[in-house]
């Protein structure tokens, strides 16, 4: 598995694989092909989706004078896949890189597996990572340390930071989101309603809600979020954390811990199976991210191993199947209401595990082989094209 540094990604939203991803693709090109003029062709999902997701805006943004081309067609290599083209002043072109956009804001380049991050853990599947820590008496976060680089806590503390500073602009800020659908940011009234007479558990919900919508809302506008393990779910672990910091008064060194747990679950599942909505559905994406969360809290109430393991599994397992369907392309409907479910479910998935874990019959590693069986046999339109479920549906009054 990758360094955690290669899942918890600080960058502009509102797709990491539609907007990291791209970006950092058209920036290696551009190094090593400086030219007048580019023209970019996007595949598949990146055709479908971009103009919602503001592919054609980032990849404008990188690129002196390019040409964005959309195209449906899908490429059987990977979903998410652009061509690059280098031109001269006459329109020659010059040099072609492609490259594919495998979620999270990660990119392989055609022909360049080597170039990829090198693995810098030794086991692969949470089995083997929970037999070593029990073998050495320690616990995740000691695990993550022993075989990340130097200067990870420097960075998780870097990550920490970004998802506060997400959740503080998405509160402060007011109005309508960017795009045709008119949707009004709630995070703000959300945050500030304080009814006397709320039960406990819809205050809850709400602030937790607040927390998610805050990032979410960020990150549809085109804001500096955490891939956790992507933008379209990167409000998930900041409401859980935030939610869990202020209920418990929890220490900064407490909050990058949870983080490196959250980290282990993600990267297992990005290295066995996929982060990706276009390539697995949002079960990738969402699920993923709140089997991180769920293990995060479960670590914050200083449960044991089988227990942290529980707790990710229920929380993937409850979102087997989840399809990904923006409404218009935007990052919006249903993925910023799916965030605050999503930190919510978390927070529940880990309490029935810290009650159950004793009687449990499926493990993690079993839940993640079967997430990614399921997005694979998930018909395409339903895997962030835009062309069915709810994007079908819906209609702009």
């Amino acid at each position: 598995m990758k360094s955690l540094r290669d899942l918890y990604k600080i960058g502009k939203g509102p797709s990491s694989s539609h907007t990291i991803g791209p970006e950092r693709a058209a920036k290696i090109f551009m190094q090593r092909h400086p030219a007048p003029r580019y023209r970019v062709i996007l595949y598949g999902s990146l055709g479908l989706t971009g103009r919602g997701h503001l592919t054609d805006k980032v990849l404008a943004e990188t690129l002196p004078d390019a040409e964005i081309v959309f195209s449906g067609d899908f490429v059987d290599e990977h979903p998410n896949t652009l061509d690059l083209f280098a031109l001269d002043e006459r329109g020659k072109i010059k040099a072609r890189m492609r490259a594919y956009s495998i979620g999270g804001g990660s990119i392989r380049i055609e022909n360049e597996d080597d170039d990829r991050p090198l693995d810098v853990y030794p086991h692969a599947s949470f089995k083997d990572v929970a037999d070593y820590c029990r073998k050495e008496g320690i616990d995740l976060p000691a695990y993550v340390r022993r075989f990340e680089p130097d200067g990870l806590d420097d960075h998780l503390a870097r990550v920490l930071d970004a998802m506060d500073t997400s959740i503080r602009e998405g509160i402060d800020a007011e109005g309508v989101l960017p795009g045709d659908l008119g949707l009004r940011r709630k995070a703000g009234t959300l945050y500030r309603m304080k009814p006397t007479d709320e039960p406990d558990e819809v205050g809850l919900t709400r602030i937790v809600s607040a927390y998610a919508f805050a990032v979410s809302e960020t990150n549809a506008s085109g804001g500096t979020v955490v891939t956790a393990p992507t933008c379209g779910a990167s409000g998930v672990l900041p409401a859980v954390l935030r939610f869990m910091r202020d209920k418990h008064d929890l220490q900064r060194q407490a909050l990058i811990d949870a983080l490196a747990v959250g980290g282990i679950i993600g990267n297992i599942v990005k290295h066995n199976a996929s982060i990706s909505g276009a390539e697995a559905g949002c079960q990738a994406e969402i699920g993923t991210a709140c089997s991180m969360a769920a293990a995060m809290h479960a670590f914050l109430r200083d449960a044991d191993m089988d227990t942290i393991e529980y707790a990710a599994e229920v929380a993937m397992e409850h979102h087997l199947g989840l399809t990904c369907d923006p409404v218009l392309g935007y990052v919006q409907i249903p993925c910023i209401e799916r965030n605050a479910v999503a930190a919510l479910r978390a927070m529940d998935a880990s309490n029935i595990a810290y009650f159950s874990s004793a009687f449990r019959k499926i493990s993690f590693d079993l839940v993640v082989e079967t997430m990614h069986e399921t997005g694979r046999d998930l018909p395409k339109g339903y895997r962030e094209t835009s062309t069915k479920g709810l994007a079908k549906k819906y209609r702009l009054k």
